[in-house]
């Protein structure tokens, strides 16, 4: 069966809870989507109330602070947001992806040749059984240890080599702090996790099949993905290209006809980031403008299931203003409905200042 542009954009929204807001507990949500790109501390936030009837930030923050839920670096090398299974369970399958980078990292990986990493690794263990350390106090423990290397470069490679999550007050809404990290095995004591490349898989087209193999190994940022896709029950489409694609068995696909109203999709917003072909929801010249060089991604204006612009929240003492810029015409309904969004998000985010919306088509 060939899917279309237009089918492929509405599974998308579908599966990323796009095409109306869910009831469903936060943690649920974290793990139907397969976890939330965490770069920055907020994004989750903004995330998660695009998409859940009633969702307020302290029911993200508390699962953070009772450790339901993890930030750690995982798919493609990235800080994200997942549960404490899934934290468990996916760090070691990405562990290639970490010993590339020691490899390849144009900033560090020179500075750290030659070290033992099972040295490296065990001293890092001992620094953590005693307490937390943040970036700074354990680059430099490590430095006492190996005087001839500087101190960022010992951070780094101790982040690539073990599961280090970031630990609270790091994300929780309305706080601030430097990234603290321990080793996700003590933080996450008790938590039950098996890793398997199958079950990543599944879980990747839970949250954004049908896709190809190239699409899963752009979201993961492993390779050979195609071996363990082979080994599986799935069903297969093709799109218009020719290209197979896979879904889970049971998986049912919206109809083309399905309506995909406006939504404000956070910055760092995974349907953004987890395609190889990401014309299923951000045309080519418009994502040139939404994510930078070095890898920032802008708020975004989603209208009929597509990125048509960007948005962003500047906050002063007294006020916060949200500025909508659409790169393209967009109809007097589709701008009033995002302007409805933004005057909502305003309310939620910011609710103790002065609000203001402001377009700026381009």
């Amino acid at each position: 069966m060939k899917l279309s542009l237009r089918a492929l954009n509405r599974a998308t929204m579908d599966r990323q809870l796009l095409l109306r807001r869910a009831s469903m507990p936060a943690l649920a949500a974290v793990e139907h989507l397969a976890g939330l790109q965490a770069q920055a501390p907020f994004p989750p936030y903004y995330a998660l109330w695009a998409r859940l009837h009633g969702f307020k930030p302290h029911d993200l923050a508390k699962l953070l602070l009772d450790r339901s839920v993890a930030r750690i670096v995982l798919m493609r090398g990235t800080v994200h947001l997942v549960t404490a299974a899934d934290a468990l369970a996916w760090r070691p399958l990405v562990q290639p992806i970490m010993d590339r980078d020691l490899r390849t990292n144009t900033l560090h990986a020179a500075r750290v040749a030659g070290l033992d990493h099972g040295e490296v690794a065990a001293v890092t263990r001992e620094l953590l059984a005693g307490r937390p350390h943040t970036s700074a106090q354990l680059g430099a423990a490590l430095a006492e240890k190996w005087p001839e290397r500087e101190s960022d470069a010992l951070m780094h490679l101790a982040r690539c080599l073990l599961p280090l999550v970031q630990i609270p007050p790091r994300g929780v809404w309305g706080q601030a702090g430097r990234p603290t990290y321990q080793l996700a095995d003590r933080w996450l004591a008790g938590t039950e996790a098996v890793p398997s490349a199958e079950q990543l898989v599944r879980r990747y087209l839970a949250a954004f099949g049908p896709a190809t193999v190239a699409d899963a190994q752009a979201w993961s940022g492993l390779t050979k993905l195609g071996e363990v896709i082979d080994g599986m029950d799935l069903r297969t489409y093709v799109d218009t290209a020719g290209r197979t694609l896979y879904d889970l068995p049971g998986a049912t696909l919206p109809g083309e006809d399905v309506p995909a109203p406006p939504r404000l999709l956070a910055p760092f917003d995974q349907p953004l980031l987890s395609y190889a072909d990401r014309t299923r929801v951000i045309r080519d010249e418009h994502r040139k403008r939404v994510i930078s060089q070095n890898g920032l991604v802008k708020g975004t204006l989603l209208v009929g299931g597509f990125v048509k612009g960007a948005w962003d929240l500047k906050t002063t003492r007294d006020a916060a203003t949200l500025v909508l810029t659409p790169y393209e015409w967009l109809p007097k309904r589709d701008t009033a409905a995002l302007e409805s969004f933004g005057k909502r998000l305003l309310t939620w985010a910011e609710p103790g200042l002065r609000h203001d919306i402001q377009v700026f088509p381009e």
